[in-house]
């Protein structure tokens, strides 16, 4: 019992901690309050060093993946994800055995998922380096009225990374493995950044497992990134996994993770990701589950983007009319005074979400 509170109380901690910091530039570090010398701003440049290459991966984490277009060479895990083989695993490790949770072995990948509350299931996906964590009160808001599936991904979190690219078109897969497994009736899905991606993903290669999609501050077009982003994101790799080592993604890894060693591996292949482009433009128009789009009006690409995707669902094309028999059956919401490493964790990302899914449900045929 108190070893439980005290993995509780950890957890609560580092959470805590990932959303004071923001997962932006915001996170600071003052310089030293003293001159004792050489050894004191050489610690203090490393700090920023890796601060600065924090804000980089922030920045950047959510393409992890979106060219890799599932590129697993013959024989590896996720070619079989037409019939993904799905069996319930108790395996974890001394490090997670006190976190509330179930392990389910899809694709090859041991799965760890958590449920939060009862009603209509929601599959919920964090954002790249992230974990089930960042969402700070958006979770329990969520679960309010709504039975909550928070899911770590592929390397993230309590999952371990198993030997296939970072590739939202695989993890999509194992998404829709865990649908199947868990019994859900086509529950909603959504998805911040790269979460957002493989929401997205899933809704494309699996439409009959999603009933309605949300897809949070996530790209369909890599170009649609700012340039300094782009440029960011040359930088990224396993030689940064020292560096990263004293920012809140990594304390909160190497709390959670059933193998922190494995973290310049993961840094590697998101560099690896990165830098492979993607454009999901005709798969997103044959999209039919009722979709609603977030993005902040400080976002790591122009609101444009956002209002190109609801267009390319439906929206945007006509007056609603007076009585709203006009609107199209996708959402579009641009949060103001937000931005791509505060939205996750603000209570306005779940007052936003929330109307929408409880919304009547339209027929997807």
């Amino acid at each position: 019992m108190a070893e439980n509170r005290m993995t509780k109380d950890i957890n609560d901690r580092i959470a805590s901690r990932l959303r004071a910091a923001t997962w932006s530039s915001r996170y600071r570090v003052s310089s030293p309050s003293d001159s004792k010398g050489v050894k004191a701003k050489k610690t203090m440049k490393k700090k920023r060093q890796a601060l600065a290459m924090f804000s980089v991966l922030v920045a950047s984490a959510l393409s992890i993946g979106y060219g890799s277009r599932g590129e697993a060479a013959e024989g590896e895990p996720g070619q079989e994800s037409k019939r993904a083989h799905v069996v319930q695993s108790t395996v974890g490790n001394e490090r997670n055995k006190n976190a509330k949770g179930s392990y389910a072995l899809v694709n090859g990948l041991n799965m760890y998922y958590e449920i939060h509350g009862t009603g209509r299931p929601l599959v919920l996906l964090h954002g790249g380096l992230g974990a089930i964590e960042m969402f700070g009160p958006n979770l329990p808001g969520l679960a309010k009225g709504r039975r909550v599936i928070a899911v770590d991904l592929q390397g993230h979190g309590r999952t371990a990374d198993i030997d296939r690219p970072l590739s939202v078109e695989l993890m999509a897969d194992d998404i829709a493995a865990l649908i199947k497994h868990l019994k859900l009736e086509r529950p909603d899905v959504m998805g911040y950044s790269l979460g957002g991606g493989v929401a997205l993903q899933t809704a494309i290669r699996h439409p009959e497992v999603v009933g309605k999609l949300v897809a949070v501050s996530a790209p369909f077009r890599r170009n649609a990134f700012y340039p300094e982003i782009l440029a960011q994101q040359e930088q990224v790799g396993a030689a940064t996994a020292e560096a990263m080592k004293q920012t809140p993604m990594y304390q909160l890894y190497s709390s959670i993770a059933p193998r922190p060693e494995d973290w310049p591996r993961l840094l590697g292949k998101i560099g690896e990701a990165m830098k492979k482009d993607f454009d999901f433009s005709r798969e997103i128009v044959g999209i039919k589950a009722p979709t609603l789009i977030v993005a902040s009006d400080a976002d790591i690409f122009p609101p444009a983007h956002a209002v190109e995707l609801f267009g390319l669902l439906g929206g945007g094309k006509r007056d609603g009319g007076w009585d709203g028999s006009g609107r199209p059956k996708s959402r579009l919401a641009i949060l103001p005074g937000l931005t791509h490493y505060t939205i996750f964790s603000d209570p306005a990302l779940a007052a936003t979400v929330i109307p929408f899914l409880d919304e009547p449900a339209t027929t997807v045929k």
